[in-house]
């Protein structure tokens, strides 16, 4: 009988134990996260979808009043959560709230400070002018789900007419005139284009149902062009100059960041850098030119020593768009196999990676190229990398100068940057990483920093077999990331102008010409960003040196660069204790 009554007992208290422990294993940042995540997915269908969420496509956005307040009150809530949590939390825990943490100050930032919803018509007219073009282009639903989904979205179009109406009260001239075009064009879409689209979908019975609510909706989409027109286009008091100012600058700096650095510290920090790579540049020029031309004297002048070099190194380049793929495709198979002998950092068995052309279509992305990696949360892992290219069609001189820039020696080092074992494994690697406020609220300084990164410790291990060329063109680019911080403070914090930042990046920084004539459409476009390579690079650098002297000969790159990998993209100070924990 006692053995009988002590075991059901034993078995309800190992149930219990058993119960709390599953409990507090999901405890904490874990949950917090997760809850996070899905009021963000709620919030933001369509950029959730993006992201590889598939089933946001049943969602549309809703920046009604009560739908923002009710989205700062979630933010809100959360960070008090965390700052209420944060003391006890271990380190894995404590850097995925900082995180998040991150993320929520630049939510509230948002919808507080910035009030896109009203100032911004672009806000509500981009939504309105994709409101279906995902579900159209999808290969996911059956027609019949299409034509459902298609009806919710057109409801929710109706929404965001009437909440552009009500909350709207400024704007730039030039922001509301090209958004009203593009509204104009969307009713006309709607209206007519899409019934005849959907027609094919849509049982007979049915379609003039649906045309009547495609009409309806066009209406609802010219009575906020006749609203703006009317009520908004005569007060309109906002600049049409992206240029931020020197406080709109550093307060966005600070939240980028997460720090406390100043526009002045970065101008500071920059220049020096672009002075010292000079000098590394002018000494490498020298030791070139004294190898390849030992009979000749070495050109005192700076200019002229450096001109030399730069332009034995972009005599070396293709001359038709499939030369530049092939060339490509052939060095990334040597990139890959370099990594792995070297032992540089531990790469996927197999790759899920195509090699293109980026399409003309894509305008002045087209001069630049791209990687367009595979959703974070997609099922599909594959990455496409486009490549920067110019039509064989072109005129010769303008051919001449683009791949003079994109040069053979250029590419050999950039491929370590875009692909092995830079940005395309970082983000391979980082799909699988069981945290994913991490995957969906990376920090910005990681990515670029750490792709600039793999340039130097691929070069130092004898890529290219220590090519002074192109390690040249290593530290061109270097000094281009300098460059590019240095021109955003003084563009958006001192006044300069474009013929300013090109004359100086040209003659200072020794910019090829064709990185000169792109630049000040991203200083314009992403301000932050663009400093987020040299940034990225001084705290990277940096945390590598300090790890290399302090391990002295037990120090392995490849140690070193998975650590990094795979624990993600986070706040790169976090980084000097969980190596010293780990070594």
């Amino acid at each position: 009988m006692k053995k009988r009554s002590v075991y059901p007992l034993f078995l309800i208290l190992v149930f219990s134990l058993s119960s709390c422990l599953y409990a507090g294993s999901f405890s904490g940042i874990k949950v917090l996260s997760k809850e996070y995540i899905e009021a963000w997915k709620r919030f933001y269908p369509s950029r959730a979808f993006s992201r590889g969420f598939l089933s946001s496509l049943f969602y549309f956005e809703d920046f009604s009043q009560t739908r923002i307040e009710n989205w700062l009150k979630i933010n809100k809530a959360t960070l008090d959560e965390i700052s209420s949590r944060e003391s006890g939390m271990v380190s894995e825990d404590r850097i995925d709230a900082r995180l998040l943490r991150i993320q929520i100050k630049s939510e509230i930032d948002k919808w507080e400070t910035e009030v896109p919803h009203k100032n911004v018509l672009s806000l509500y007219s981009s939504h309105i002018t994709r409101a279906v073009k995902s579900v159209m282009n999808s290969d996911l639903l059956m027609p019949g789900e299409k034509v459902r989904i298609i009806l919710g979205r057109l409801g929710g179009v109706d929404k965001m007419c009437a909440a552009a109406i009500e909350q709207l009260e400024d704007g730039s001239p030039k922001n509301v005139e090209r958004n009203l075009r593009a509204l104009g064009t969307s009713a006309g879409f709607y209206e007519k284009k899409l019934p005849e689209i959907a027609k094919a979908w849509i049982a007979s019975e049915e379609f003039e149902g649906f045309v009547a609510k495609c009409r309806h909706t066009s209406a609802q989409i010219q009575a906020l062009v006749s609203h703006v027109k009317t009520h908004l286009v005569p007060k309109l008091s906002r600049t049409d100059s992206v240029i931020l100012g020197r406080e709109e600058f550093a307060r966005r700096l600070r939240l980028y960041t997460d720090s406390t650095l100043t526009p002045e510290q970065l101008a500071e920090m920059s220049f020096q850098e672009i002075q010292k790579v000079r000098g590394l540049i002018a000494k490498v020029c020298e030791e070139y030119i004294h190898e390849a031309y030992p009979e000749q004297k070495i050109p005192e002048d700076l200019n002229e020593l450096v001109s030399k070099a730069l332009g034995d190194m972009e005599k070396n380049h293709p001359s038709s768009q499939q030369e530049y793929l092939r060339f490509w495709e052939g060095l990334a198979n040597q990139a890959e196999e370099f990594v792995r002998e070297k032992k540089i950092a531990t790469l996927p068995e197999t790759q899920t990676l195509s090699i293109r052309l980026a399409p003309e279509s894509s305008g002045p992305m087209a001069r630049i190229g791209w990687v367009s990696p595979a959703p974070s949360f997609h099922p599909n892992p594959w990455t496409t990398i486009f490549l920067p290219n110019i039509p064989d069609s072109h005129p010769e001189k303008e051919r001449e100068d683009f791949w003079r820039s994109f040069n053979n020696h250029f590419t050999t080092f950039i491929i370590i940057h875009e692909l092995f074992p830079g940005h395309y494994i970082q983000s391979r690697i980082n799909r699988e990483n069981p945290h994913p406020v991490r995957i969906l609220f990376p920090y910005g300084l990681y990515s670029e920093g750490w792709a600039t990164l793999c340039e130097r410790v691929a070069l130092d291990a004898g890529w290219d077999n220590l090519n002074k060329l192109t390690y040249l063109a290593h530290l061109r680019k270097r000094i281009e990331n300098a460059n590019r911080a240095y021109t955003s403070v003084q563009v958006h914090c001192n006044g300069w102008d474009k013929k300013k930042v090109d004359e100086f990046s040209v003659k200072t920084s020794l910019l090829a010409p064709q990185f000169a004539k792109s630049l000040w459409g991203r200083l314009m476009r992403s301000p932050m960003q663009i400093t987020s390579y040299f940034l990225g690079m001084q705290k990277f650098t940096e945390l590598y040196e300090n790890e290399r002297k302090r391990l002295g000969n037990k120090f392995r790159n490849i140690d070193f660069m998975d650590t990094v990998l795979r624990a993600g993209p986070i706040p790169l100070d976090e980084f000097p204790a969980i190596f010293k924990n780990k070594f």
